[in-house]
């Protein structure tokens, strides 16, 4: 089997693309995989770590608006498009998936123009332009949520879950807080805001951290690389408390989920599929930067269900935020809860799922 995979501008678009990469080995050792993406996106860096074949296009997103821009996006889009077909025809896959973000849209529509067989996944709830403009060439459209389903055309759609569940089912959460040097001993909340990190979550976090030090379980404090010097100077200067952990970024982070109690993080899809793969209880916190508002009707689908507490930007405080951790971890009975509402949702066989409807719709 030859794969080629797209996804880029966020972790929310690569690891799903990635879990996919590692679960087609494992049915298939000896497919090729190829994962085209863009050259300065996040991809480009962690793809290589994963040891799989990566060429770049350079093309970028429609603005919102009209302007001299999109013009040279459509012009970029066209020469991306040239650019995929040269390579499928040397690469000649059977089949091209596309998990989100603008780079998927030459990818896959190249995939399509040449008549060879093509899926997207959609992550989220409500789908981007990308997807929405893919949906009318592909064969079929895995979806994480069965509310997105509407949006698409409906003899096209298969509701898969999302395949970075898979990739946390199993693994070693001991082995991740060893990792940090955590205290095997302690509860431990982990606050994240998503692979670029998010400042109003630094912030709120920073502000109550005399209050945190006194606390009985410990923090991983994942600031994002944009943001973790200023951070850690924050930090040093109330005196590093030693129940605070802080990292730029996580590498390791399905090991490290299964060793918390607690996650408090945006409510982007692939956090989302992690979550409730592990059944962790979380404090949400919708980014209120993004499409049609979807990370809010993420968590609302969480929240919904008992799985986790939802907590808007504009309404939060750090005070507020660790009364929750509080509410949840100090009191067994609403941790246990959530943890089982959380895990009523996981889908963790989501990476076969979809993987076995590649191989039903490629050549």
């Amino acid at each position: 089997m030859r794969v080629v995979l797209s996804g880029g501008g966020t972790g929310g678009h690569i690891y799903p693309a990635l879990a996919l990469a590692n679960e087609i080995k494992k049915l298939h050792p000896d497919a090729e995989i190829l994962y085209i993406g863009t050259e300065k996106g996040l991809e480009s860096k962690l793809v290589p770590r994963e040891n799989i074949p990566f060429k770049s296009i350079h093309i970028t997103g429609f603005k919102r608006s009209l302007s001299l821009e999109n013009a040279k996006t459509v012009m970029r889009f066209l020469k991306g498009v040239s650019r995929c077909k040269k390579i499928m025809k040397e690469f000649k896959p059977d089949v091209v998936v596309g998990t989100g973000g603008y780079v998927c849209g030459p990818v896959v529509y190249a995939a399509s123009s040449l008549n060879i067989p093509s899926l997207i996944h959609e992550q989220n709830s409500v789908p981007g332009l990308t997807n929405k403009f893919l949906s009318k060439y592909v064969k079929k459209i895995a979806i994480s949520f069965e509310e997105s389903a509407s949006y698409f055309p409906t003899d096209k759609v298969v509701f898969t879950g999302n395949p970075r569940a898979s990739e946390v089912i199993g693994t070693d959460g001991a082995k991740g807080r060893r990792s940090l040097h955590l205290d095997p001993k302690k509860k431990t909340v982990l606050i994240v805001g998503g692979s670029r990190g998010a400042r109003p979550i630094n912030e709120a976090f920073l502000d109550v951290l005399g209050e945190a030090e006194k606390k009985s379980y410990q923090f991983v404090y994942v600031t994002g690389d944009v943001h973790y010097d200023s951070v850690l100077k924050a930090v040093s200067e109330s005196g590093s408390p030693a129940n605070v952990t802080i990292v730029p970024f996580v590498h390791n982070m399905p090991e490290l989920l299964a060793g918390v109690d607690l996650v408090v993080a945006r409510a982007g899809a692939t956090s989302i599929a992690e979550l409730t793969a592990l059944g962790i209880p979380s404090i949400l916190i919708p980014s209120p930067y993004v499409t049609n508002n979807h990370q809010e009707k993420n968590a609302r689908a969480l929240e919904q269900n008992g799985a986790a507490v939802v907590i808007l930007e504009k309404d939060m405080s750090g005070a507020q935020l660790l009364e929750e951790v509080d509410r949840i971890l100090l009191h067994h009975e609403n941790w246990e809860r959530m943890h089982k509402a959380s895990k009523e949702l996981g889908m963790p066989h989501a990476a076969s799922n979809v993987v076995k409807l590649m191989e039903v719709y490629k050549k």
